[in-house]
């Protein structure tokens, strides 16, 4: 039996990342930064986007592929997009490698072979995908453009963690194009409220939708729409993010289009995203010092079956059973994995699903044959029960909705407890350093105040929240009128 996981309460960052490793969902690779993922992991990603896919097509939103380099004259075609990026670039400067005469059996690169110019690896995509645009769009006939992508990229992080941070990750980015402003903030608007759908339906994460400051906004967009969520540790994670990028990149690019009276009118823009990050998300909202905790929806194995026996006589005679078990889940849309191999005991099985967040587990044994009975344990609650073997899938299926509804709840409540109004800044520190979570506080509006809040807590603004009420109070930190609340929250 391997050891224990380290406890959340001992040391949260050692619990997540022995819990990566052990739960076999990623590794680190031999790139400094970058991540292996492995099977099970890449299990949960597939989920994922097999949702998130459905959603977007379901919105009229079609996929499509475009280059990971990006020449360096159209990155810089949108200043800020650009300045906002170009301390985390992966550049490209020559194409080819030779053998090195002064070091046999080495390698160098070509010293001839330098490119006329020099390569971006893609830290995001508008620059590509805007150049690509001024050749699709001509007419308003061709509006909207609704793109989206799934791919790679790259940003040169200085320090990493499995999921959460790496110098390369998966994502899918959206890119629209519209013929009016007020249809481009529509479209950015009902991307967040996608992520939301999907954050809080598929991974049972609640999350809070606001607008960011002008500091945290994305780089090279007029207002960032965001969905935040609340980790087991007090920590803010931002969940995914939609920009309304104005005119910004198609004036970069010189993308017009002829309206219907006639004119020649710059497009408008938006761009939205969401990443791997979200398995790091989905790890620290419900598991625990066991290991995984998977809400069934996006669980690769909703239900395990082990087999309790003695002799191959007795496993045979099981695995009839279960066979038809496993026949019958399935035709139900219920993944299930009967797990019967012989080189583990009862017990080591067990814990490997506990470890890997499997939703139900179920115990048969020769027994359970003669009374036409099994046990059924939950993965959320670790509650057990003695069941008929009749009816089972009709009973499964409600489980599993119940236990996804559970972890939602579970996490809700957890938020609101962690949820803390103030009205001075000492109450700010205080519950920053002792309690954590989200501090909802009124905010001058100035980047100041903010940068100040910042180097003193640690704090951020996480959003503006969308369904903040305009009040009468002051800023928290200056005295200064504010008319909202803003969220702060340490933050991954």
């Amino acid at each position: 039996m391997s050891k224990k996981l380290t406890e959340r309460a001992e040391d949260y960052s050692k619990w997540y990342n022995e819990l990566v490793l052990r739960a076999d969902l990623a590794e680190n690779s031999a790139v400094r930064g970058c991540m292996v993922i492995k099977p099970y992991g890449f299990a949960i990603w597939e989920k994922m986007q097999a949702e998130l896919d459905r959603m977007f097509k379901e919105t009229g939103h079609q996929n499509a592929y475009f280059p990971l380099f990006v020449p360096k004259s159209l990155f810089e075609a949108e200043e800020k997009n650009a300045e906002g990026f170009a301390k985390e670039c992966a550049v490209v400067t020559h194409y080819r490698l030779q053998n090195d005469p002064d070091n046999p059996g080495k390698l160098r690169v070509d010293p001839e072979a330098k490119l006329e110019e020099e390569l971006v690896v893609r830290p995001t995509s508008e620059a590509i995908i805007w150049s690509t645009y001024k050749g699709w769009i001509q007419s308003y006939r061709d509006l909207p453009l609704l793109i989206n992508q799934w791919a790679n990229v790259v940003r040169w992080e200085m320090r990493t963690r499995l999921f959460l941070r790496t110098a390369e990750f998966l994502w899918q980015e959206g890119h629209t194009a519209h013929a009016t402003k007020t249809e481009a903030i529509a479209e950015a608007k009902q991307m967040q409220d996608i992520y939301a759908e999907f954050a809080e339906s598929f991974m049972a994460m609640p999350v809070i939708k606001g607008v960011k400051s002008d500091s945290e906004r994305f780089a090279g967009a007029e207002d960032t729409y965001t969905i935040e969520a609340l980790m087991q540790d007090g920590k803010a994670l931002q969940a995914g993010t939609s920009h309304f990028l104005g005119q910004n990149f198609a004036k970069a690019f010189d993308v017009k289009f002829t309206s219907k009276e006639g004119k020649q009118e710059y497009v408008w823009a938006t761009s939205w995203g969401v990443s791997t990050r979200l398995i790091g998300g989905l790890i620290m909202t419900h598991s625990d010092d066991l290991g995984l905790v998977l809400p069934p929806k996006l669980a690769p194995i909703q239900v395990v079956i082990v087999p309790i026996y003695k002799g191959e006589e007795q496993l045979a005679a099981i695995s009839i059973k279960v066979n038809e078990m496993v026949k019958n889940l399935r035709a139900n849309g219920i993944s299930v994995k009967f797990d019967d191999r012989d080189s583990f005991r009862p017990g080591a099985k067990f814990a490997e699903y506990e470890l890997k967040g499997v939703p139900i587990r179920i115990a048969i044994g020769n027994r359970d044959l003669e009374n036409g009975t099994l046990e059924v344990a939950r993965r959320d609650t670790l509650e057990k029960k003695t069941l008929n073997q009749e009816g089972i899938v009709s009973v499964i299926e409600n489980l599993l909705e119940e236990i996804q509804e559970n972890l939602f709840s579970k996490a809700i409540n957890f938020r609101k407890e962690k949820t803390t109004v103030v009205d001075t800044f000492d109450e700010f520190k205080k519950v920053i350093k002792t309690k954590g979570g989200f501090v909802s506080a009124f905010w001058d509006g100035t980047e100041e105040t903010e940068n100040k809040i910042k180097e003193l807590t640690k704090a951020t603004i996480r959003c503006i929240p969308n369904d903040t009420k305009e009040g009468n109070g002051q800023c928290v930190f200056t005295g200064k009128p504010s008319e909202k609340r803003v969220l702060f929250a340490k933050a991954y």
